[in-house]
């Protein structure tokens, strides 16, 4: 059966993926790489990639999109129970073969879509001191990027200082991201989306006052 195929049938229309797997998936990598290597800046999705990625909801473009270009078949996936639907479900086995596993402490990578509700990222693999690299990687979809509570961040990839206000998330976020750098190589790494921007705090990124 044909990609084309599978979409049309099925009690449930398919969403199409990326539009050039190979070409796109390296697009939205570089731009995660460029927010992880700069903490805090926002990143827009390329035009491209924005402008054709499905996204069943409640994904919205930049979260469809960084979980297809970065899961595969040997990468669990845990959902946050507002991201775990039928839809969802389905775009990303079809799409990525990714499997899908009801233990967040089991997943190499974390999709949050209701970030008040979300769990702190202790619930998460933190790694090891051998392999720190295995932790879980948490994409945390919030209404935006900016307009929040104001973390000051600091640390690679920050000269000085940088301000990030992402808005929607939980009372405990803050604390949650201090003892993760605490744990630092362990804990975990955040790319947090909206609409289709992105921005990162990775776990070497500590916050000032």
């Amino acid at each position: 059966m044909t990609m084309k195929m599978a979409m049309d049938t099925g009690a449930d229309a398919l969403l199409p993926g990326l539009g050039d797997p190979v070409i796109d998936s390296q697009r939205v990598f570089r731009a995660v790489l460029d927010a992880m290597a700069r903490p805090g800046t926002l990143h827009e999705l390329p035009q491209a990639v924005a402008g054709s990625v499905g996204a069943p909801a409640p994904f919205e473009a930049a979260t469809a999109a960084v979980v297809l270009a970065l899961a595969d078949q040997e990468t669990p996936v845990w959902l946050d129970p507002s991201a775990d639907c039928a839809a969802v479900r389905q775009h990303l086995r079809f799409h990525c073969g990714c499997p899908l596993t009801g233990n967040a402490a089991a997943a190499v990578f974390a999709v949050v879509a209701d970030p008040g509700a979300m769990p702190p990222l202790s619930a998460f693999d933190q790694g090891s001191d051998e392999f720190p690299d295995r932790s879980t990687t948490v994409i945390v979809q919030v209404p935006a990027l900016t307009g929040g509570a104001p973390l000051e961040l600091a640390g690679p990839g920050i000269r000085d200082r940088v301000r990030f206000a992402p808005g929607g998330l939980p009372a405990g976020f803050r604390r949650w991201v201090a003892d993760n750098h605490a744990g630092f190589p362990r804990g975990v790494d955040l790319i947090l989306t909206s609409g289709a921007r992105l921005a990162a705090l990775p776990r070497s990124t500590r916050l000032e006052g």
